[in-house]
């Protein structure tokens, strides 16, 4: 599996857990995001703005977020 490069504080009840373990926890963790971070997952989550439109096309969404800015008067709103 591609070993992704993440910053997660993972906090845990026992005072001794062995390495093996906290490796595992990890691969665990590291499967449920990739898995939540899809296009797909994350186009459901987020709604385009266009000047007076909301639109909820998987497609302009994906093309407005494919560069590192918005064009002026978009915006992408979050859902939750």
């Amino acid at each position: 599996m591609k070993q992704m490069n993440r910053e997660i504080l993972v906090v845990v009840k026992h005072d001794f857990v062995n390495q093996a373990a906290l490796e595992k926890e990890m691969q665990w963790l590291n499967e449920i995001l990739i898995t939540a971070e899809t296009p797909s997952f994350f186009c459901t989550a987020h709604e385009l703005v266009n000047r007076n439109r909301i639109t909820q096309n998987k497609k302009k969404i994906l093309n407005a977020v494919k560069h590192s800015e918005l064009k002026p008067f978009r915006f992408l709103i979050g859902k939750n």
